[in-house]
């Protein structure tokens, strides 16, 4: 009897954890926390784009409502720009910032989150850890930098990448930045571009302990390598330049991985494939990129894959294929709801593309996105009960952990830490 008694006490304590929800007895429990990622190779990783562009009044950015609201001064049911409500269940009231007019159905005053708060983005990295999610891809938009047509979000936007720097070093995750030329001057591209780099690499933000290396190189992507994108004002001699300096032996040479047309070997022009030869690494975005059935279900477009990938094993290029949850705009280009809608099918859109890349024994990939909920492809936590004083996509009646769960299985299904399966292998 006196024997037993430490495991009585034991089963008491345990089933105290468990009634005060310090220990989860549900199937949408994440994973153990898994190691620190290693930082010294891009190969074998699975990373989310991250916007980090998100405000509210009140953050000390100074800017309003960015990228809740096309009109940064208010937050209508008229001006909203984003498609899925973000689920700040976890998030303590200095986190939350009380969105006017929006409340969720059983009344509750409705909240947002900003990007420029260091709680949020190392909650956002805790949650990669958990649920074993490797890191991030850090968006660093020129038009936010010195130089670009917005330089007053510059101070912003630097606060954010010390958060993502610092949430990194605490979750032992990973993280690289990713530059993105849209909406810039063709004439300003290079200088801005170059001049940043520059200033990370003198500042020693690449000699990060978590900063992303590969053969010894500080790895760095581009964004805009379209074609014919009016937004993105790329060319193949500006693309030349660019990766130019980048592979200039010295101080400033990078790993470059390139981002842009999903099409890109059918791109007839040879100064354009010239430009593909030279990348270290490259992304064709596929988002928005699907093909349907007779009966109307969509699946993401991936025929394509098995080309791409000999091509770029050929050339001693690092393909990594860019998958996504599902897809919807309508907010942000004021459409009828259902519009532009891929639905996500509770999580079957994404997985096919993660059993597609595992049939072809890839181990990399580009998530899109951690938490870009203005196109609708945000894999973080969302709400099933957003407010509706507009419409908003909820996320199918699923736990809102669902996609961080499915990316993280996914991510071990293409290391072969679990089989290669057709159907999604867990439930909600």
């Amino acid at each position: 009897m006196l024997r037993r008694f430490p495991w009585v006490l034991l089963g008491i304590f345990l089933l105290a954890l468990l009634l005060t929800g310090k220990v989860s007895s549900g199937l949408s429990a994440p994973a153990p926390p898994t190691a620190a990622v290693d930082a010294a190779s891009l190969r074998g990783k699975v990373l989310c784009g991250y916007q980090g562009w998100f405000r509210c009044p009140g953050d000390p950015s100074g800017l309003g409502w960015v990228h809740w609201s096309r009109n940064g001064q208010r937050l209508t049911p008229e001006t909203v720009c984003f498609e899925m409500w973000p689920d700040l269940t976890d998030f303590p009231a200095e986190e939350r910032f009380a969105a006017p007019g929006f409340t969720y159905p059983d009344g509750r005053q409705a909240s947002l989150f900003s990007s420029d708060n260091a709680a949020t983005v190392l909650r956002h990295f805790e949650w990669m850890r958990d649920y074993g999610i490797d890191g991030v891809w850090l968006q660093h938009f020129l038009v936010d930098l010195p130089g670009g047509p917005q330089p007053r979000r510059y101070p912003s936007r630097l606060r954010v990448l010390e958060h993502v720097r610092a949430a990194a070093r605490t979750t032992g995750r990973v993280w690289a930045l990713s530059y993105d030329i849209a909406g810039m001057p063709a004439d300003r591209i290079f200088d801005v571009l170059t001049a940043d780099w520059k200033k990370r690499v003198d500042q020693q933000d690449t000699r990060d302990p978590r900063y992303l290396h590969q053969d010894g190189r500080p790895v760095v992507q581009v964004w805009g390598f379209y074609r014919h994108e009016p937004n993105n004002r790329m060319s193949p001699d500006l693309g030349h330049r660019i990766i130019d300096f980048f592979k200039k032996p010295g101080p400033y040479a990078a790993f470059l991985v390139g981002g842009g047309d999903w099409n890109w070997r059918r791109n007839p022009d040879p100064r354009w494939q010239a430009l593909y030869r030279r990348f270290d690494g490259y992304v064709p975005w596929n988002v928005g990129n699907f093909w349907k059935e007779p009966s109307g279900i969509k699946h993401a477009t991936t025929d394509y894959w098995a080309e791409d990938r000999r091509t770029c094993a050929d050339r001693g290029t690092l393909w990594l294929p860019s998958v996504y949850p599902g897809f919807s705009w309508d907010n942000l280009k004021r459409q009828a709801p259902g519009t532009s809608t891929i639905p996500r099918r509770h999580g079957r859109f994404l997985w096919e593309q993660f059993h597609e890349l595992g049939r072809l024994g890839v181990d990399s990939a580009y998530v899109a996105m951690f938490d870009e909920v203005d196109e609708g492809t945000a894999i973080f936590k969302v709400s099933s009960t957003p407010p509706a004083q507009a419409h908003f996509l909820g996320d199918e009646g699923l736990p809102s952990d669902w996609y961080l769960r499915l990316v993280g299985e996914g991510t071990r299904m293409l290391r072969g830490q679990r089989p290669l399966t057709r159907d999604i292998p867990i439930q909600p």
